[in-house]
């Protein structure tokens, strides 16, 4: 039992540590929450429930095997993917309004949350080089320990992304158009240059 919550507690402690880091995908839930609310940056940031399990599976299966180039050509796709929605954001901004309308795009938040995160390299590094290896020495004392493992990160990855979303939902009633937009510009600024961050890891 305690070899359980030493392992539930590793999970949260990098579950938490990679929620808050600043990255494409938290960008993401930021910008989309203050343009339609809460419920859209909560879809986004349930992305990682969907996108992690085929990305877990291949690389638990092909851990250590999995070629360069792969990684190489995902950080490229993520690169212009995360800069294309810094420049859709910036070129919304300036006729963005405080109060759209909250599911004016639900499918598509969701959908921009998953290929954001499966183009990104970062969850393929994470698992190749640290959560792959940690999860099957968890799953190999007893599966117990794996899922314990899982659910302490995925349950502070995604919540802690889903409370910014609640936080800044609930704080973009208290700013004026004009404030609003200036955010807007910021977040599209911040996610064109992870973008081109992407492309020039990829390209070293």
């Amino acid at each position: 039992m305690d070899a359980i919550w030493a392992t539930l507690l590793l999970g949260i402690t990098l579950g938490f540590g990679a929620g808050i880091s600043p990255g494409p995908l938290l960008t993401l839930v930021v910008t989309t929450t203050l343009a339609r609310g809460f419920g859209a940056g909560l879809r986004v940031a349930m992305a990682p429930i969907l996108t992690d399990v085929p990305i877990v599976a291949l690389v638990l299966l092909t851990l250590k095997m999995l070629p360069a180039g792969v990684l190489a050509i995902f950080s490229v796709a993520g690169g212009i993917f995360v800069a294309y929605l810094g420049v859709d954001t910036l070129r919304s901004a300036s006729t963005a309004t405080l109060f759209a309308q909250t599911d004016e795009a639900g499918s598509q938040d969701l959908l921009r949350g998953v290929l954001v995160n499966v183009l990104s390299p970062h969850p393929w590094l994470f698992w190749i080089g640290v959560g792959g290896p940690l999860l099957l020495t968890a799953w190999g004392h007893s599966p117990a320990n794996g899922l314990a493992f899982l659910l302490g990160f995925y349950g502070l990855l995604v919540g802690s992304k889903i409370i910014l979303a609640w936080a800044v939902g609930r704080g973009r009633h208290r700013l004026n158009t004009q404030w609003y937009r200036r955010l807007l510009y910021a977040g599209g600024l911040l996610l064109v240059g992870m973008g081109v961050l992407l492309l020039f890891q990829a390209s070293r």
